[in-house]
């Protein structure tokens, strides 16, 4: 019972959707047709995910204050083989929520000579896995599900680095971030607690003004899918009758930019349209993963092969991670 109303209440906020309901229904907007089921599920929608964003990455800006450039390079410096992997896959989970803002702190990592693999398992795990996405998912697909996509994504990051740095790689990075005195080397001074919170205040003006029209776009074609596109249409791309609806999603995903929070009211939209639940996580991975600006952000720091070896590895993973979620949707859900 407290868990329930933790996820409904709380993390789905779904006494919000029956508030702006009732407000809508006072100004005689009947919430039943297409245009007012629109504005409802926009509104709700923006409002839910906004003030989940700024709550989340306060909380996460805080922790991350504790792990700035220098400390997690140190942190990472102690451990060897797989066990630096599954390091730097946790420690991607508490930086930046999207791709781009990830390849500064994997090209910091690479010039201060952290293992290649390494640096990759943070590369891979930082957009797709961050403590954000956990409780975001946790409020529109409920807890098993957001878990399972969690331990998965970081498997995809531990398994993909470890692959890397058994290709020995090291010859397609780009030679200027080895030769480069990177930022990351720089000691940061220990911060006091006020410190800690103007820094997390700051990072949440910061990421909204980045991240907000991303909401907007993504609401707006969640509201459209959710209201106006017909069910069948949807359950006959991308579910149960196409076999193909995994790697579909994943390949449309790829050139579109967004992060967790621009992703997640198209993903819901669809699932409530029939689309299968691997299906819809394929297509939030990604486009937080592999999204096209982060593609070319990383192509000037690493060579056709190794840019090309992630792309696949991602892939596979990606999808692979769907066709798993196709399985077990009838267990979960």
């Amino acid at each position: 019972m407290i868990w329930s109303f933790l996820q409904n209440q709380i993390l789905g906020m779904k006494w919000l959707n029956s508030l702006i309901g009732s407000v809508l229904k006072g100004f005689g907007l009947d919430t039943n047709t297409r245009i007012g089921g629109s504005i409802l599920f926009f509104i709700y929608d923006v409002l839910k995910i906004t003030i989940l964003l700024c709550v989340l990455i306060f909380l996460i800006s805080y922790i991350q204050s504790y792990f700035p450039p220098e400390r997690s390079r140190k942190i990472l410096g102690r451990f060897h083989g797989i066990w630096a992997n599954c390091i730097g896959a946790l420690l991607g989970t508490v930086t930046p929520f999207c791709s781009c803002s990830s390849i500064p702190l994997f090209i910091g990592f690479t010039s201060a000579g952290l293992p290649l693999g390494v640096t990759f398992s943070f590369l891979i795990s930082s957009p797709m896995v961050d403590l954000g996405s956990l409780l975001l998912l946790m409020s529109i697909f409920g807890t098993k599900v957001a878990v399972i996509y969690v331990v998965l994504g970081l498997i995809i990051a531990v398994a993909g680095g470890t692959w890397i740095e058994h290709l020995h790689m090291e010859r397609y990075v780009e030679e200027f971030i080895y030769q480069s005195n990177s930022v990351v080397n720089i000691e940061s001074p220990e911060l006091i607690f006020k410190d800690r919170l103007i820094y997390a205040r700051d990072q949440v003006v910061s990421t909204f003004k980045k991240v907000f029209p991303y909401i907007l776009i993504g609401v707006g074609i969640g509201a459209v899918i959710h209201n106006w596109i017909p069910e069948g249409v949807v359950e006959k791309v991308l579910g149960d009758g196409n076999p193909l609806g995994v790697i579909l999603a994943t390949v449309i995903g790829i050139p579109m930019y967004a992060d967790i929070f621009g992703t997640i009211p198209i993903a819901e939209a669809l699932l409530s349209k029939g689309a299968l639940l691997g299906v819809v996580l394929s297509f939030m991975m990604a486009v937080t993963t592999l999204s096209l600006p982060s593609l070319i952000m990383l192509r000037n720091a690493v060579k056709p092969k190794l840019l090309a070896t992630f792309i696949a590895i991602c892939t596979v993973g990606i999808m692979i991670v769907g066709y798993f979620f196709n399985f077990i949707q009838p267990f979960i859900i």
